[in-house]
């Protein structure tokens, strides 16, 4: 189900790019905004790995540095039958994970210093199978091309600014067979909002996907939602000291979104809210007839 609500998502923020680019700026206007727009994601999808890290200052972690983490993200690793991904630790004292790289040969699992003095070794290992889950499901890629969907629309929004201010809503109307000037307000106001909004369910989409992943890799689905639990918390209490900039553009990676949020600020969240994560998982261990311990 999940699956098909990104497929869904995707293909209608590929119908939006290209209902867009007929309006404003033909195919030829779509297809360059998208080639532009992929240009732009292209070094973030292929050097996920290694960029991220870096802005978080990651080290990485041998089998002599931490036996006890390198050996649980072995474990996790051969009951979800991927190559054993690296391992870092980032010096953050906020309880939080991701997982990063193009693809399961070339995957990474980051967890900060504070998620190892939050959780039990039994419910990393939970958050362990969730970040892998992501690797299997490539949902790098899967984010990597929704971004670049939307970026090509908010691409064509530019367009369609530079265009308002220098075509008059007539001589559009006249010369292209445009929407004039409320099509042009549209792309400006509602396509990219309308994008982001896609953009963002995709995510949430992943992140439902990448719970029931992780707990059908672990056999233990109440494991990951005893961790959520704690790390929702721990999270808001104790924030990434990062810049915003860096924050907002690498939210959607962590198990738990490190961002404050409430309000009509959830409808932008990379994360669905937290209580339907659990809610979801605790019926997966019930329908198993798994009890908590």
């Amino acid at each position: 189900m999940n699956g098909f609500r990104t497929l869904v998502l995707l293909a209608a923020l590929t119908a939006l790019l290209v209902w867009l680019g007929d309006m404003f700026g033909g195919r030829q206007g779509a297809v360059m905004a998208l080639i532009f727009a992929g240009a732009m994601n292209f070094a973030s999808y292929w050097f996920s790995d290694k960029i991220v890290i870096a802005m978080y200052k990651g080290r990485e972690i041998g089998p002599n540095d931490d036996a006890e983490l390198y050996g649980l993200v072995q474990d996790v690793a051969q009951k979800a039958r991927v190559p054993m991904p690296r391992v870092y630790a980032i010096p953050q004292e906020t309880p939080n994970a991701f997982a990063t790289g193009r693809n399961r040969e070339h995957a990474a699992v980051a967890v900060t210093d504070g998620i190892r003095r939050l959780l039990t070794k039994r419910e990393l290992a939970g958050v362990l199978g969730h970040e892998l889950a992501h690797v299997v499901h490539r949902d790098i890629l899967v984010s990597t091309i929704a971004a670049t969907l939307a970026g090509a629309i908010s691409y064509l929004a530019y367009m369609a600014q530079w265009g308002m201010m220098f075509a008059g809503a007539r001589d559009r109307d006249r010369d292209e067979g445009g929407g004039g000037i409320f099509g042009l307000l549209f792309m400006m106001i509602v396509a990219p909002l309308a994008a982001m909004l896609i953009q963002m369910a995709v995510s949430r989409s992943r992140e439902y996907g990448a719970d029931e992943g992780g707990a059908e890799i672990t056999h233990d689905p109440l494991a990951l939602a005893s961790a959520l639990k704690k790390l929702e918390m721990g999270s808001q209490n104790i924030p990434l000291e990062v810049n915003d900039a860096t924050a907002k553009a690498t939210a959607h990676m962590f198990i738990v979104n490190p961002l404050t949020r409430g309000g009509i600020a959830n409808l932008f969240s990379t994360h669905p809210p937290i209580e339907e994560r659990i809610a979801r998982l605790e019926k997966m261990a019930s329908a198993a007839g798994l009890r908590s311990t």
